[in-house]
């Protein structure tokens, strides 16, 4: 990368997911000039997954012929945006909760590096360059869990205790055990592995994810039609609670079930059309336009502009309490 010109209009973002650390040279503009994947060492350490993650924007500029003014990263785990440090994290990552991720890299690469949740991330493209253009936003995304964020006024909101958005915890959604422990949560009925488990459990034969269940779906398998319907039906109630909550006009929906879509879309309907907000406002839900992008472009957006959504006031320890959801 040394021998690369330096630009200040051309940022990194890169996306440390658990098996894939994937990024990108973006433009001011929003254009990929340079794309790159390497495998993510989750079981090596934190430092090795840091190093990957500067090898990969040292490559992109290497092939862009571009050093770029700045780096922003959407990281799985808990994050506490002022520091860029993990804060908790799943146990798929060895030591990864309280890795310091921003300092590490910002060492490393001698550039400006920002780092968010990557659910947070994902919003933040959708509202920079994809389907969630807008000032204020809910975003939900459906991956191994049901994660959750917020832009308001324009701004991403963290909330005195980082958990704004955090709507695949609310409970009320049944009596299914979520994977936190408790009772009912959308993310019981909404996620990826709780559609699989639930197909199989409705029909007794186990199945591998919810892509194949979307398929026996599309091929009229009532069962898993069934499935889909109760999992639209609850993430509809959920963008309605938050919209009435909070005003927001529009909810974007993403993550590996969102591919889904036409499967999820009827139902969604029905309740927009059934339980609209009470203000008589009204509330669109949509998907996610960016897909796999998503989260690299939103972490390009944290340093692509400037961006003040920060609490006021420091996170006190233990405090940052968002879950792990994509």
């Amino acid at each position: 990368m040394s021998g690369s010109a330096a630009s200040s209009a051309v940022v990194a973002g890169v996306d440390i997911g658990g098996t894939k650390t994937s990024g990108a040279l973006v433009a001011a503009d929003g254009a990929v000039l340079a794309r790159a994947t390497r495998d993510t060492p989750a079981r090596r350490g934190g430092a090795a997954m840091a190093e990957t993650a500067a090898l990969l924007v040292e490559e992109l500029a290497d092939a862009a012929g571009v050093r770029p003014g700045a780096v922003g990263v959407g990281a799985a785990g808990v994050v506490d945006p002022r520091t860029g440090s993990i804060r908790a994290a799943s146990d798929m990552f060895v030591d990864w909760a309280g890795f310091p991720l921003g300092a590490r890299l910002r060492e490393r690469l001698a550039l400006e590096v920002r780092v968010e949740n990557d659910v947070n991330a994902f919003l933040l493209g959708e509202t920079a360059w994809g389907s969630g253009r807008g000032s204020d936003v809910l975003g939900v995304m459906l991956g191994t869990g049901v994660g959750g964020a917020l832009v308001l006024d324009g701004r991403l909101r963290h909330g005195p205790h980082g958990a704004a958005g955090e709507i695949g915890h609310t409970p009320g959604y049944g009596e299914l055990i979520c994977t936190c422990g408790r009772t009912g949560h959308l993310e019981t009925l909404a996620s990826g592995t709780s559609i699989a488990r639930r197909y199989a459990s409705a029909t007794g034969r186990p199945i591998a994810s919810a892509r194949t269940v979307a398929e026996r779906a599309r091929a009229g398998d009532l069962a898993a039609v069934r499935v889909f319907d109760e999992a639209g039906r609850a993430v509809a109630l959920a963008c309605v609670s938050a919209a009435t909550l909070v005003d927001v006009p529009l909810a974007v929906v993403g993550g590996g079930v969102a591919a889904a879509w036409d499967l999820l879309a009827p139902s969604v309907a029905a309740i927009l059309a059934s339980d609209p907000p009470v203000s008589g406002a009204p509330l669109r839900v949509v998907p996610g336009t960016l897909r796999g992008d998503a989260v690299v472009l939103g972490a390009a957006a944290l340093v692509s502009a400037s961006d003040q959504s920060f609490s006021s006031t420091p996170f006190a320890e233990g405090e940052l309490v968002r879950d792990v959801a994509s």
